[in-house]
C-alpha cells in the first residue's frame, strides 16, 4: 500500500526538478552559444542570454560548414550519421529476430552452443576486435562506403538475447494451433511472432538508432574522404582545430541540430519505446 504524505511528494518533485534542470541546463547553455558571435568567448565569460547570430550560425553551418575543420557542410555529416543509424538499427534488429527465432522454434545440432558462442560475443566490443575489423573490412575495399560504416556493427547479440527471451515466452499453443492450420514456419514468424514483437522492435530500434548516431572510433577509422564523414566526426575536429581558436557558436550550433535527429526517434516512439521496455506479458 502507498502511503499519502504530502512532504514526500514534495521532496520527489523537488528531487526530479533538480534532476531536470541538471541535464537540461547543460544543452541551455550549448543553445545560447549557438546564438552569439565567435568574439563574444574571447573573454572567457559564458553568455547567458541568447545572441542576435542564431540564423547566421546555423545556416553557416548548413550550407558552408567551417573551412578549418577539413569537414563538409553539417548537411551532408548529417545524412551520413542517419544513413549510419538507420542501417544499423534496422540490420541489428532484423539479424537478432531472425536468428532468435531459429534457435528458438529449430531443432538443430549445437543449438545451445550457437546461441551462448553468439553470447559471449558481447564481450568483444568493437573497440577490442577493431584492428582485424578493419583489416577485413580493407579487403574487402569498403573503406569509404556506407557498407565500411554499417556492416561491422550489425551484429547485435544483446537484441538477438532479447528475442530470444521473449519468445520463449509466446505460449506454446499458437505455434501448435499455427502448425494444425498449415501455416509454415515463416507464416507463424511474419503472421504471429513479428505483431507480438511490435513493442520490442520499437524499444531496441530507439536504443540502436543512437547508438549508430553516436559512433566515432569507426567511422574516424575508415573514412578519410570528408564526403563519408559522419556528425560526431565532425563536431570533433570543429573543436580540435590547429593554430586557431575554435569558433565556438558553430559548434555549439553543430551540437543544437546534431541532437535534433535522436531527440525526434525518442519522442516519436516514446509509447512503444516505454511499453517495449517495461511489459512483461504480451
Amino acid at each position: 500500500m502507498v502511503e499519502n504524505r504530502p512532504w514526500l511528494n514534495i521532496f520527489s518533485h523537488i528531487v526530479l526538478i533538480l534532476g531536470v534542470l541538471t541535464v537540461a541546463f547543460p544543452v541551455y547553455l550549448a543553445f545560447i552559444a549557438s546564438t552569439h558571435g565567435p568574439d563574444d568567448f574571447m573573454s572567457g565569460v559564458m553568455p547567458v542570454l541568447p545572441g542576435p547570430h542564431l540564423i547566421d550560425n546555423y545556416w553557416q553551418m548548413l550550407s558552408q560548414g567551417v573551412s578549418t575543420s577539413g569537414a563538409p557542410p553539417l548537411w551532408r555529416m548529417m545524412f551520413n550519421s542517419l544513413v549510419m543509424a538507420l542501417m544499423i538499427a534496422v540490420g541489428k534488429i532484423a539479424i537478432s529476430i531472425l536468428s532468435a527465432f531459429a534457435m528458438v522454434y529449430f531443432r538443430f545440432p549445437l543449438r545451445g552452443v550457437a546461441f551462448w558462442l553468439i553470447f559471449i560475443t558481447l564481450m568483444l566490443p568493437v573497440e577490442v576486435r577493431i584492428m582485424p575489423t578493419f583489416k577485413v573490412v580493407a579487403d574487402l575495399h569498403l573503406l569509404n562506403s556506407y557498407a565500411g560504416l554499417s556492416i561491422p556493427l550489425i551484429a547485435s547479440a544483446t537484441a538477438t538475447f532479447l528475442f530470444r527471451q521473449f519468445f520463449l515466452t509466446v505460449p506454446d499453443e499458437l505455434t501448435e494451433a499455427s502448425r494444425v492450420d498449415g501455416a509454415t514456419p515463416m507464416m507463424f514468424f511474419r503472421d504471429i511472432l513479428l505483431p507480438l514483437s511490435r513493442t520490442n522492435i520499437a524499444a531496441l530500434f530507439v536504443i540502436l538508432f543512437i547508438y549508430g548516431w553516436n559512433q566515432y572510433l569507426w567511422p574516424l577509422l575508415i573514412t578519410t574522404d570528408p564526403q563519408y564523414y559522419t556528425v560526431v566526426m565532425g563536431i570533433k575536429r570543429m573543436a580540435d582545430v590547429a593554430d586557431a581558436i575554435p569558433q565556438w557558436n558553430v559548434v555549439m550550433a553543430t551540437v543544437i541540430l546534431a541532437m535534433l535527429p535522436p531527440v525526434v526517434v525518442v519522442v516519436a516512439m516514446q509509447r512503444l519505446f516505454v511499453k517495449g521496455l517495461v511489459e512483461t506479458e504480451k
